[in-house]
């Protein structure tokens, strides 16, 4: 592979976390996990260093932070973006074989993985450049300038270093997972219990606080305005509707992870051993709703940078078409009749009735292309039909009453995968724009994200669990104690 030839020095100089000597105990990877979610919280309170700070309101919880698991002002800046736009962008031109790349190699996965560790460090100075350029901290010097880029980017490669240390086996899951779940579930936090206040309708921030404050507030009065306001209320607050919401949304997410639509299959070199292959009546999960927040969260990104230098006063009627803003004390805020106005999720069924263009445009999309990225996910990552009936038969599987052959299994299992595939992305694209529109804390998107993450933490653990307790099936599955 001459590419990886000429690119194997360049690969050598990246950071790199070496995998442990020994597979490490559960508790011992327990504990490196939590160290690592730890230092994740830290950086998040960390404001970058030479910026401009004056006394601004409270920033809403901006809805491409939840996938970014970034933080406003920190050196959480830029969270997991860069992660998260290379594996985007090279898993799906691996995928596509537009890039050809043997991954059953040990030079292709190792050249794999040196161009995806490449990439992410190319976005990460990218999309620092886009935030200093763009104007996010206001006009700053040559030296502030470069002050923060270097922030930024080390905190990067911070972040991308600890994603490599849990997923090399010091750890449990991946990195990129557990910020994720962490930060969606510090927003609920946040939006259940901050004391921030009083708002603009003279409640507080959190509902608990808020309803707590309604209650005395009746009682003593014998006045409920305010306890009908917490209940449901104005300019995009956490209210009781959105925490009521939020838990209905989890329980069904909970319910539908657990569905399975089973196959029969029968081992013949196993005496006919008989047994069932569950598929997921979520195939994809949360990936389409992963890739589409990241397709949107890069477009908010760049179009802020542009409009910031090119379109500062909205008089360009062609770049009117993809972003137009309105500059305020509490950030840019998108206009109507332009792209980024209409991938920005509305918030409450108020915005429903002040804007139902809007919520139609933005719902169709999301889901359109929530349905298209399950697909082209699919299709590109070895969950397909005839990737599938490959797998079965190289185990020497195969379905009752059928010949054993690639091309008839992936015939039968077509009939499942891509009524699951189109299913699944459909739902996942309507759950998140839905529970958006009623206000649910943490975001629809996060609860999606959360409930999808926390279910595979789920499967990890128990499957770490019985491979702790029982030292010779990971003899069988191959893992080294």
């Amino acid at each position: 592979m001459r590419v990886y030839e000429a690119l194997e020095p360049v690969f050598r100089l990246l950071p790199e976390v070496s995998k442990p000597a020994r597979r490490l105990s559960l508790r011992q990877r327990l504990f490196w996990t939590a160290i690592v979610l730890l230092v994740y919280f830290a950086m998040g309170q960390v404001p970058l260093y030479g910026i401009p700070w004056g006394a601004q309101q409270y920033q809403p919880f901006l809805f491409w932070q939840v996938i970014m698991a970034s933080r406003r002002g920190t050196l959480l800046e830029l969270g997991i973006g860069p992660i998260v736009t290379d594996g985007l962008i090279w898993q799906l031109l691996v995928g596509s074989r537009i890039v050809e790349v043997d991954l059953t190699t040990p030079e292709g996965r190792r050249f794999f993985s040196g161009v995806e560790k490449l990439l992410a460090i190319a976005f990460a100075a990218i999309e620092a450049l886009a935030y200093i350029l763009g104007g996010a901290y206001g006009p700053l010097g040559p030296q502030a300038a470069s002050l923060v880029f270097a922030q930024l980017f080390a905190a990067s490669i911070i972040i991308l270093l600890m994603d490599e240390l849990l997923q090399k086996g010091w750890g449990i899951g991946s990195g990129i997972s557990l910020f994720i779940a962490a930060g969606v579930a510090q927003q609920i936090f946040w939006e259940l219990f901050s004391p921030m206040g009083p708002m603009a309708d003279g409640l507080y921030y959190g509902v608990v606080p808020s309803l707590a404050y309604a209650a005395v507030a009746g009682l003593s009065t014998g006045n409920w305005t305010l306890m009908q306001s917490a209940i449901a209320r104005r300019y995009g607050y956490p209210d009781l509707v959105g925490l009521l919401s939020m838990v209905f949304f989890i329980l069904l997410l909970a319910y539908l992870e657990t569905m399975r639509i089973e196959i029969p299959i029968a081992m013949p070199r196993y005496g006919g051993l008989r047994s069932k292959i569950p598929l997921k009546f979520l195939y994809v999960s949360n990936l389409p709703v992963i890739l589409v927040s990241a397709l949107y969260a890069d477009i908010h990104i760049f179009a802020q940078a542009l409009w910031t230098r090119l379109n500062p006063e909205n008089v360009n009627p062609w770049f009117n078409l993809v972003a137009r803003y309105n500059s305020t004390d509490a950030g840019l805020v998108p206009l109507p009749g332009s792209l980024v106005y209409y991938i920005t999720p509305p918030r409450s069924l108020q915005a429903a009735f002040q804007d139902p263009m809007h919520v139609l445009v933005y719902s169709l999309m999301f889901i359109g292309f929530s349905v298209l990225f399950a697909i082209a996910w699919v299709e590109t990552s070895g969950m397909d039909p005839w990737s599938q009936a490959q797998q079965l038969v190289e185990a020497g599987m195969q379905i009752p009453g059928f010949r054993r052959s690639t091309r008839v299994l992936a015939s039968l299992l077509a009939r499942y995968v891509k009524p699951l595939t189109i299913l699944s992305g459909l739902l996942v694209g309507l759950i998140a724009v839905f529970s958006d529109l009623l206000g649910v804390l943490g975001s629809g998107i996060g609860i999606l994200l959360m409930v999808g993450i926390l279910v595979q933490y789920q499967a990890l653990l128990a499957r770490e669990q019985a491979l702790e307790m029982y030292p010779m099936l990971s003899k069988l599955l191959g893992e080294e104690r």
